[in-house]
């Protein structure tokens, strides 16, 4: 072999052997992460995962605590869903799931658009509308049954009576029990709405604004064809997770009317939760369960579909 032919790859060498030991480095560590990640992982495996699994088992079987489970097949599964309850408290949970979902990104949206910018008062403005988010859910339950006094004393008695509407029994009456629940939770989840779509927000080219801005369109529009197209990712997570969020309601339901009155405000968690611990029919319970978990990872695994064919 020639000097010329030999250069090359003794050139070469050095390199093969740098991306060799980069290679050996970075498989030595691939351990890290998950190091880091395990005490989560524990955590969600003991607390969450197993019983999950648990609950699939339950569901097919009639659970006797002390005198051992029987295996029962899909009797659970028919018996809950041939329950008068059970349609009313999933129609119910429908309702206001698409109620909250909507509710909270429709004004979490139009908060976004009022609060974005750099100044130092949009940020303590920005930490206000937040507070909702951070303080405890019991806590906002209570605050709203204060507030939803039936009588004409009441806060929310007092604010519709500005406008010649009113005195409303809001949770107490039937009729307007599930829309007041709504309200609650409209007025809790738009704060979270409001914080990603400021993200989605800055993330938008300014130069398209500018540009629209030089044709003559208007803030409408500019909203319309600039703002909400360059959202669309960010509408596509936000339902997701307002969707399961409003699925799985349950504590300020609990709180504010533990289904009633007369079974108005029943969903499916408080439905489960009242067959489970106060019945103990934990196999009808679990059965629930597992609806409720079925129904919504169909309409997770939907959205994104949908979301991948736009795209594509």
């Amino acid at each position: 072999m020639s000097v010329r032919e030999a250069a090359p790859l003794s050139a070469r060498a050095p390199v093969a052997q740098t991306s060799a030991r980069d290679r050996r480095r970075r498989g030595g560590q691939w351990w890290v992460p998950w190091l880091f990640l395990a005490p989560a992982l524990v955590l969600f495996l003991y607390f969450k995962f197993i019983p999950m699994a648990r609950a699939v088992s339950m569901s097919v079987q009639e659970v006797r605590p002390y005198l051992g489970n029987t295996w029962v097949g899909g009797a659970n599964y028919a018996e809950i869903l041939s329950s008068d309850g059970f349609r009313s408290a999933a129609w119910n949970t429908v309702v206001l799931a698409v109620g909250q979902t909507f509710g909270s990104m429709v004004l979490g949206f139009g908060l976004a658009l009022l609060v974005e910018g750099q100044t130092r008062k949009l940020t303590f403005i920005r930490s206000a509308a937040f507070l909702p988010v951070v303080v405890p859910l019991a806590v906002t339950a209570e605050l709203w049954r204060i507030m939803y006094h039936p009588t004409s004393d009441g806060l929310m008695n007092q604010v519709i009576g500005l406008i010649g509407l009113g005195p409303s029994g809001f949770i107490n009456d039937p009729h307007t029990s599930l829309a007041s629940i709504a309200v609650t939770g409209i007025w809790r989840g738009a704060p979270y709405d409001m914080m990603i779509f400021l993200a989605g927000l800055a993330g938008i080219d300014r130069g398209l604004y500018e540009a629209a801005t030089v044709d003559g369109a208007s803030t409408w529009r500019r909203i319309v064809h600039v703002t909400l197209p360059g959202l669309r990712p960010v509408f596509a997570i936000l339902f997701v997770l307002a969707a399961v969020r409003g699925f799985r309601t349950f504590t300020e339901v609990f709180l504010l009317t533990n289904g009633g009155p007369n079974g108005s405000t029943e969903v499916v968690m408080t439905l489960i939760y009242k067959l489970g611990l106060e019945q103990s029919r934990l196999g009808v319970g679990s059965a629930g369960a597992v609806l409720l978990f079925a129904a919504t990872l169909v309409l997770t695994v939907c959205v994104q579909l949908l979301r991948r064919r736009r795209s594509a």
